[in-house]
C-alpha cells in the first residue's frame, strides 16, 4: 500500500494525533476507502522511529470513531468515510484551491500565513464547536 505517515516532531502536535488526522484527511480526500489496509503498526514504527504504544493508541483512536477495524492477525482496516464527494482529491475544488495557493505565494505569503488566513475564513463560515469541560469544578 502507498499510504505513509509523515510525523513532524517539533509541530507540538502529539504524534499519535498526527496519524489520527493524516487518515481522517485521506479519508476526506478519497486517499483511503474502506476496504484499504493501514500499515501495520510494525511497519509504522519501523517507517517513523515511532514508539509501538503511540501506533496502537492512533489506531484505537481510529477505531473508536467508527474509521477502522481491527482484525487480529490480517491488519486494521478502514470502514469507515468523511466528507463529500466534491472533497476528493480530483475535486475541481482542489484546482481552485490550487490556483488561489499559488497567487498567494506569488505574493510572498508564507504557507503558515495562508493556512492561518484560510482557516481564519473557514471559522467565519463555520464557527468552532464549544468545547466542552472536561470535569466540573468541585466546589469546596
Amino acid at each position: 500500500m502507498g499510504f505513509a505517515f509523515r510525523i513532524d516532531r517539533g509541530g507540538g502536535i502529539p504524534a499519535y494525533v498526527q496519524i489520527v488526522q493524516q487518515v481522517q484527511q485521506a479519508l476526506r480526500l478519497g486517499l483511503l476507502v474502506p476496504g484499504d489496509r493501514l500499515p501495520t503498526a510494525r511497519a509504522v514504527v519501523e517507517a517513523t522511529a515511532l514508539n509501538p504504544n503511540t501506533v496502537l493508541k492512533a489506531y484505537r483512536e481510529l477505531e473508536s470513531q467508527g474509521l477502522v477495524e481491527t482484525r487480529r492477525r490480517h491488519g486494521t482496516f478502514v470502514t469507515g468515510t468523511l466528507g463529500a464527494p466534491a472533497a476528493a482529491a480530483d475535486s475541481p475544488w482542489r484546482a481552485e484551491l490550487a490556483e488561489v495557493a499559488e497567487r498567494a505565494l506569488e505574493a510572498g505569503l508564507e504557507r503558515d500565513d495562508l493556512a492561518a488566513l484560510f482557516t481564519d475564513v473557514l471559522d467565519d463560515l463555520w464557527p468552532p464547536k464549544e468545547q466542552e469541560p472536561d470535569a466540573v469544578p468541585r466546589q469546596s
